[in-house]
C-alpha cells in the first residue's frame, strides 16, 4: 500500500470515529434522539382518554407547565395559550383525524402530530411576546386557517 493511501485511510477512519462519538454523545448524554413512538392512543377515543379528555394548560411545578393539546380539522384545542416568561412548557399532543404539523414561529419547535401517536415537546420561553403557532402539514381544504397563538407574559 502506498504511503498516501495509508494517510488517507487513517484520516477517513479518524473522521468516521469522531462523527460516531459526536452522534453518540448527542444521543445518550444530550437526549437528542428521534421520538420512539412508544406512546399510542386510539384516535377514535381521544376525547375519552386521559389526559386528552381535558385539554388545557396545567401548572406541574415551580415554573413548569404542561399544555395538553388535541389537533383536529383546522383547529388547536385549547386555542390561545398564556404562560409566564421563563417557564418550561411541555406540549403533549395528539391528532383526532389526520396528520397535522405543530410549528411555533420564532422557536425551534416543529413537530408532526399523527393520529394514534402522542407527541411531546419541551421548550422554555424566555422572551415575552406573542408566538404564532401554525399547522405546517397539509391537512385539508381549510389548512391555511389552522393557527393559534401562545402569549408569553
Amino acid at each position: 500500500m502506498h504511503r498516501l493511501e495509508e494517510i488517507w485511510l487513517a484520516l477517513s477512519g479518524g473522521i468516521l470515529v469522531i462523527f460516531m462519538v459526536i452522534v453518540g454523545y448527542q444521543g445518550f448524554a444530550l437526549g437528542m434522539n428521534p421520538p420512539s413512538n412508544m406512546e399510542t392512543i386510539d384516535p377514535q377515543k381521544v376525547d375519552e382518554l386521559e389526559p386528552f379528555d381535558e385539554p388545557g394548560v396545567y401548572k406541574r411545578g415551580e415554573n413548569e407547565y404542561e399544555v395538553v393539546m388535541t389537533l383536529q380539522a383546522f383547529s388547536f384545542n385549547p386555542g390561545d395559550i398564556e404562560i409566564p416568561a421563563g417557564a418550561e412548557v411541555t406540549f403533549t399532543m395528539t391528532s383526532k383525524d389526520v396528520t397535522h404539523g405543530f410549528q411555533v414561529a420564532g422557536t425551534n419547535i416543529n413537530a408532526m402530530v399523527m393520529p394514534g401517536r402522542i407527541q411531546k415537546i419541551t421548550h422554555t420561553f424566555n422572551e415575552p411576546g406573542n408566538y404564532l403557532v401554525l399547522c405546517n402539514e397539509y391537512c385539508g381544504t381549510g389548512h391555511q386557517l389552522m393557527s393559534t397563538e401562545i402569549t408569553v407574559k
